[in-house]
């Protein structure tokens, strides 16, 4: 199944949806390790093709030009979208803030001119009333017919006092008048950016869309490189686990056809035959019907399961009859999540899946589930995208990860197997 998705470069949007996210992650990775390796392929040819004279070299241009992302505190790429942070309004609301905000500055330089002119002519007046004033008391004499000259001095203090007086109230006066037409101005230059702000919100929000486009586009290309390096992690992680343990399927085919024990230390003693079904065929040989390239129906599934997986053992217990307690038939994802409500993390089950020729393993996490793809269209088991070890029975993919995680990044192990709930059991079907 995996060597026919990396053939075509293609995944049917239904099996897509089946995978997990580690998985999606996983398969991208080795698409991507596809690109390349074709790439090189095609580099290399006309490399020769260009030695041999057949193709004109190509022509190789120089830039300067590169891009570097600024970065956080925390070393990640630094991304920040007015609206969206932790604790920030709507934009709707900051586009009021600031329209309003730009209005009231606008009027308030206004204001400040309208009262620096009203000043100086407040100013300008008195300043000439209190000449003239003191011109007229010059003239008249005033201060030498009087007897008292302190009572004239004083008198002299209240007329300025008087005036000093008039003019506060004047500037008082002045400042209202200004606030008043400051209000109707910011109320003014309001309305007009906003009429402004409404026949340019267009073209704004075509703007937002691409920044949004644009930031979404770098979340997922970083998010892809963190995927990409998990699945070469895990990939690495797991090959060299399949050559420890030795439970590669090929291995222990190969000991069960020469009937021969393995090496000293080598883990292939469940792979040996004993009572309970019988023992694997060659499947290429004796098939008797030409299986579809994916499951067309139920009768179909049934078909293949009674013959093809039931000659290898698949849902029986290691070595025995009886029908392992983690099998189930042919469910929905939704009856298995049920199924797994009330259980503890680490439960699982396995049910025959209507997607691919194989199964779904349906794990419990902590808060929610995993569904894994197992392929079994070939002489072998594996997960789908996940795992690259090849198991030879159902029975020996389960109880590896009962030992062994299935991902580094999930740390799922397999410990409580889920049961049946119904009579007859899901799998009646299967086994009729």
């Amino acid at each position: 199944m995996l060597q026919q998705i990396l053939h075509d470069m293609y995944i049917d949007p239904e099996l897509l949806a089946e995978l997990s996210d580690v998985q999606k992650h996983i398969l991208f990775y080795k698409m991507r390790e596809e690109q390349l390796r074709r790439w090189r392929e095609r580099e290399a040819w006309d490399a020769l093709a260009q030695a041999d004279g057949l193709r004109p070299p190509k022509a190789k241009r120089a830039s300067n030009k590169h891009l570097q992302w600024l970065l956080g505190a925390d070393g990640e790429v630094w991304v920040w979208v007015m609206g969206e942070g932790p604790g920030d309004k709507p934009y709707e609301e900051i586009s009021e803030e600031l329209i309003a905000e730009r209005a009231r500055l606008q009027a308030q330089r206004e204001a400040e001119e309208l009262w620096r002119q009203k000043e100086a002519e407040i100013t300008q007046k008195f300043r000439d009333a209190l000449a003239n004033e003191k011109a007229r008391i010059l003239a008249e004499k005033w201060k030498v017919e009087m007897e008292d000259r302190k009572a004239a001095k004083i008198l002299e203090e209240r007329i300025h006092e008087e005036f000093k007086r008039k003019e506060e109230e004047e500037r008082k006066r002045g400042e209202e008048q200004i606030r008043l037409q400051e209000e109707q101005r910011a109320k003014e230059l309001y309305w007009t950016l906003k009429q402004a702000h409404l026949h340019s919100q267009a073209s704004e929000k075509e703007e937002r869309e691409w920044e949004e486009q644009l930031r979404r586009s770098k979340e997922a290309d970083e998010e892809r490189r963190r995927g990409a390096q998990r699945a070469r992690d895990e990939s690495r992680r797991l090959s060299l686990r399949a050559i420890q343990e030795g439970t590669v399927a090929g291995l222990s085919s190969k000991f069960q056809e020469l009937g021969q024990t393995p090496a000293h230390g080598a883990r292939l003693d469940h792979h040996l035959p004993g009572p309970g079904p019988p023992p694997p065929r060659a499947l290429s040989a004796s098939r008797t019907w030409e299986r579809p390239l994916r499951p067309l129906s139920r009768e179909v599934i049934v078909r293949w399961f009674k013959e093809e997986q039931m000659p290898r053992q698949a849902g029986f217990e290691r070595n025995t009859k009886s029908i392992a307690p983690w099998f189930h038939g042919i469910i929905s994802r939704e009856d298995a999540e049920e199924l797994l409500e009330n259980m503890a993390e680490g439960a699982f089950l396995v049910r025959v899946s209507e997607k691919i020729w194989g199964y779904t393993l349906s794990y419990r996490l902590q808060r929610g589930f995993k569904h894994f793809l197992v392929d079994a269209s070939g002489d072998f088991y594996s997960f789908l995208g996940v795992d690259p070890n090849r198991h030879a029975t159902l029975t020996d993919l389960i109880d590896f990860h009962k030992e062994e995680i299935i991902t580094v990044s999930g740390g799922e192990l397999l410990q409580e197997p889920c049961g049946q709930r119904d009579s007859p059991p899901d799998y009646h079907l299967l086994f009729e």
